[in-house]
């Protein structure tokens, strides 16, 4: 069976076909398409004079909880009403504050009660609340979330007091609370700006796990708002194809994106954040936001207590009845180990390293997966306002093509492309294969990805280098094409072509393997580790095309 005449529907678009002139104004542009459903978010109403005074003083006594318990009642009263009333929310200040106690050490690793690690949790229950309930605009969250020096912060600290229902303050009604953790102490003050949070919080996820436990939480938070606040203006702009002003040119990433440092510095700097990887270069750039942050609060056992003596009849029961917290125990310990997965080989069990740990873990590279992708969305609709998408991919290609095959099939495989527009996945996928195939490799006649293009330009070639190591990437991006093109329009068996394109750099690049193997052009890092993945690779994409042609068969008969 051949594949259908061709159409827009047999091919990933590429987002390079999208006119960059034209990409901030275009309601057709083809990511727009896919907006995600919004939510039915409540329209929100500032706090009474008396209430916000009432939470101000909790706050400015330190007595969190009950602040934060009286803030979250009042923002889910009414929620249970067929027609929902608008949401009582605090002024701005109180919303940053929230976000400083749900990640500041004093009220997490270095907590010294039950109580103040109950509002480290409760600060961020309320935030998610808030997000939820009410959305990123409606809450004003582009102003509470807001990074500022700590020479600046004082703006912060100025007598704020609000009068009406409007959200929005004026210049002479200011609610201010005063304390150093809603001012100078914040994180919107001790951080540079949002990627320097970034990189730290990366840092963190390799260097200091008890940290990382609280930055995941927060840095998953912030995302979640960065990609809501996004999507609503996208959705605002399509609603509004008119309007001179594009809503999506006040979201709180391009906020984020628009720093001090010139264009192209500041381009960079964003990279080095997301692929922040703990060594002295990243942590120098990227330090901690607290003075003394990673300090643990010491354990009961660090000072000498008195033998405990067990004595029934007096009621003394030393070491059985002793109920201290040890959810209080905030030493910084390593976390639990466990062997390595294994399978049988022909001799003995082989051991497979954890791919994630180079990056910080699982939840780390999907943190840093969602943030690539977003800068890849905002490249293509504000290229003007951030920076082109081929400077961006550029940028991409320099931090993904070096690293060992492991880590590179970690950030190109089809599951971590999944976080990707699928034109924007395959656009990167082919950027960094360019870079290592075959110079005798055909380019294709257009960006959008067809079959076509996969089995005359990609399937079967080796690298441009007799590594092993670049040939286990090439393969990788391959198959990675081959899943991508397979889930947006599907594979044909198209006679065998594709089977012949497959086996035919499988064998090629094998072949440029083995001489590198036998020493000549050997390159840097390769192995049988590296071997192990190319032909694990082949096996992948040669079970691929088993499919496709069973499926075919079964289509005939």
């Amino acid at each position: 069976m051949m594949p259908p005449s061709a159409s827009s529907q047999d091919a990933i678009p590429s987002v390079y076909s999208i006119d960059s002139s034209q990409s901030s104004s275009s309601s057709s542009a083809r990511p727009s398409i896919h907006l995600e459903p919004l939510p039915a978010w409540r329209t929100a109403k500032l706090l009474p004079y008396e209430l916000r005074e009432h939470c101000i003083i909790y706050f400015e006594e330190s007595l969190y909880v009950p602040a934060l318990h009286l803030l979250i009642s009042l923002l889910i009263s009414g929620t249970a009403s067929t027609t929902p009333t608008p949401a009582f929310l605090p002024p701005p200040q109180q919303l940053a504050l929230a976000a400083t106690l749900a990640v500041h050490p004093s009220l997490t690793t270095r907590a010294q009660s039950e109580d103040r690690l109950q509002a480290s949790n409760l600060a961020l229950k309320y935030l998610r609340l808030v997000l939820d309930l009410v959305g990123p605009v409606n809450g004003h969250l582009w102003e509470a979330f807001a990074f500022s020096t700590v020479e600046t912060s004082s703006r912060r600290g100025a007598k704020r007091r609000t009068t009406g229902d409007d959200l929005s303050p004026t210049k002479d009604d200011l609610d201010s609370i005063n304390g150093e953790l809603a001012n100078a102490g914040s994180v919107w003050a001790r951080a540079q700006d949002f990627w320097h949070v970034v990189g730290w919080a990366f840092n963190c996820s390799l260097l200091h796990p008890r940290r990382w436990e609280r930055w995941q939480l927060w840095l998953q938070y912030m995302i979640d708002v960065l990609d809501s606040d996004w999507t609503l203006r996208a959705q605002m702009r399509l609603d509004d194809p008119a309007n001179e002003q594009d809503p999506r040119e006040r979201s709180m990433i391009v906020q984020y994106l628009n720093g001090g440092d010139t264009p192209a510095r500041q381009e960079r700097r964003i990279l080095r954040a997301v692929f922040a990887d703990a060594t002295s270069k990243s942590t120098g750039e990227f330090s901690e936001v607290w003075r003394n942050e990673t300090r643990e609060r010491k354990k009961d056992g660090d000072t000498k207590k008195p033998e405990a003596k067990l004595d029934i009849e007096a009621d003394t029961w030393g070491l059985y009845m002793n109920d201290s917290s040890s959810s209080l125990d905030l030493e910084d310990t390593p976390p639990p180990t466990s062997p390595p997965p294994a399978v049988l080989g022909t001799n003995s069990l082989i051991h497979f390293p954890d791919v994630s740990a180079p990056f910080g873990g699982p939840l780390s590279i999907v943190s840093r997966l969602r943030l690539l992708s977003l800068l890849s969305t905002v490249s293509v609709f504000l290229p003007h306002t951030f920076t082109p998408l081929l400077t961006l991919y550029d940028l991409y290609l320099e931090h993904i093509r070096p690293l060992p095959v492991p880590s590179f099939f970690t950030l190109i495989s089809p599951s971590s492309m999944q976080y990707f527009h699928q034109s924007a996945a395959s656009s990167i996928t082919q950027i960094i294969l360019r870079s290592l195939i075959a110079s005798s490799a055909p380019p294709p006649l257009t960006d959008d990805l067809t079959q076509k293009d996969l089995e005359r330009c990609y399937l079967p070639y080796p690298a441009n280098t007799g590594s092993i190591s670049d040939n286990a990437k090439v393969s990788l991006c391959v198959e990675t094409l081959l899943r991508l093109l397979q889930g947006h329009c599907g594979l044909y068996w198209n006679d065998g072509h594709l089977q012949e394109a497959v086996e035919q750099g499988i064998e090629a690049r094998e072949q440029k393997a083995k001489k590198a193997g036998k020493g000549r052009g050997k390159g840097k890092g390769d192995g049988e580790g590296e071997r192990m993945w190319l032909r694990a690779s082949a096996g992948r994409m040669r079970g691929l095309v088993d499919l496709v042609r069973g499926q075919e068969q079964r289509q005939d008969d």
